[in-house]
């Protein structure tokens, strides 16, 4: 392998300048949550101005208690995430598993399917407490969890076999391109991931979510009338309107409309339907709309593709430095390819420049959500939209009061104080 471009530093500097980058990064994140908390307990206490008399104060104590209970979660996932990082890089735990499978299987293709395959169960074997803890306690506590222990098993074998049938001929596929289409292997394996992704968009409403879901048509004759009439007027086509027991799992409430092409469909949660009237369900549907009509959707593929393109690009030219593996604390194969050691080695890292971009693709994803707002208002009531939003805030106890800066970073749909107060407005 040779450096190309510029000499890249050696494998100490590298190391040091990853573990100093990780460490920033963990204690950003823990001093963000940190305000987080602090902000969300201040004003634990007192029902804001503008929703008196719309939330009670027992609904707010709890949306700040579930709030600030997933924060500090959210904490420890998050240390206990950049150790087990530094555990496969720096301390050499994915050098050591290949070096183990190398042994087993020698080089080669099938060598680096299974060293992929191995890492994801191994990753997902550790990440199974915190998944655990997350749906029976957390969720548990505060009244969401709908889940049996025999259904999220079932769900956890389920995910398990669709992502082997997926995953590991899409894995196999890309493995084998990164070693037989030359220097641009990159692009054209940029090419496959997109085709891919358009593919899954195809697929998944009628293939794939079924699965773990059960979709009956949406049989009240007066709703299904008001969204019949509602698609029309905003010019959309559908294969359908379903409803998703998604009580079966979790008592937060939804609605999306998902698919693409002839395969659009509408879905509702059973649980959103239950607390909204037929013209609040009708706004809620009139927002989704709106992401499509407003190019939203299309918008954020193109900037996944973008995104993606250049990742890749930077991944073709990384996957080539001696450097980029033994910085990572991994000893690449002298013998044999290192395909499956970069694709996972970048997988760990891409993660940190995730936390500079973050912010930017939050605020553009709030600024979406306005512009659906304000179309949906156009074609219902921004009224009844408010209406619908609060009762999905109080009832996925969302809180209230979260803190400005952590919403900058964070927050993908803007806080209730400023998304219903700018319906409001514009109402007025």
């Amino acid at each position: 392998m040779k450096d190309q471009f510029f000499n890249l530093p050696d494998s100490t500097s590298v190391s040091l300048a990853f573990a100093t980058v990780l460490a920033v990064t963990v204690l950003l994140k823990f001093w963000l949550a940190t305000r987080q908390i602090k902000h969300v307990a201040h004003h634990r206490n007192q029902v804001p101005t503008a929703f008196s008399g719309k939330i009670s104060l027992d609904a707010h104590k709890k949306a700040a208690d579930y709030t600030v209970t997933k924060a500090r979660f959210g904490m420890l996932e998050l240390a206990w995430g950049a150790a087990v990082t530094l555990g496969w890089t720096l301390l050499g735990g994915l050098s050591a598993l290949n070096q183990e499978v190398v042994l087993v299987l020698g080089t080669g293709l099938w060598q680096q399917v299974a060293l992929l395959l191995l890492f994801v169960l191994i990753n997902g074997l550790i990440d199974l407490p915190f998944s655990l803890y997350q749906t029976f306690v957390i969720e548990q506590r505060f009244g969401f969890n709908k889940t049996t222990p025999k259904l999220w098993m079932l769900d956890l074998v389920k995910s398990t076999v669709m992502g082997a049938l997926i995953g590991l001929p899409l894995a196999s596929l890309v493995l084998w391109m990164m070693g037989a289409t030359g220097d641009l292997w990159w692009l054209w394996t940029w090419c496959v991931w997109s085709g891919f992704n358009l593919l899954m968009l195809l697929v998944y409403p009628t293939w794939i979510a079924p699965v773990f879901n059960k979709f009956q048509p949406l049989e009240d004759p007066t709703l299904k009338a008001r969204v019949e009439l509602l698609m029309a007027r905003c010019g959309f086509q559908s294969k359908g309107f379903f409803v998703m027991d998604g009580s079966k799992r979790s008592a937060h409430a939804n609605a999306y409309f998902t698919g693409f092409g002839k395969s659009k469909r509408v879905v509702f949660y059973d649980t959103l339907l239950a607390q909204l009237s037929p013209a609040e369900v009708d706004a809620v549907l009139a927002h989704e709309l709106g992401h499509f009509k407003l190019r939203h959707i299309a918008k954020r593929l193109v900037s996944m593709f973008a995104m993606s393109f250049g990742g890749f690009f930077v991944l073709g030219w990384l996957s080539q430095q001696v450097v980029f593996y033994t910085g990572l604390g991994v000893v690449p194969n002298v013998v044999g390819a290192n395909d499956a050691l970069a694709l996972l080695l970048f997988m760990m890292v891409i993660p940190l420049a995730g936390t500079l971009l973050g912010p930017l693709f939050a605020q553009l994803s709030r600024k979406h959500e306005f512009e659906a707002d304000a179309y949906a208002a156009t074609q219902t009531s921004g009224a009844e939209l408010s209406s619908a939003l609060l009762k999905l805030y109080e009832d996925n106890a969302s809180t209230l009061t979260p803190d400005p800066l952590y919403v900058r970073v964070y927050y993908s749909h803007p806080p209730a104080t400023e998304r219903i107060g700018r319906l409001m407005a514009a109402g007025s």
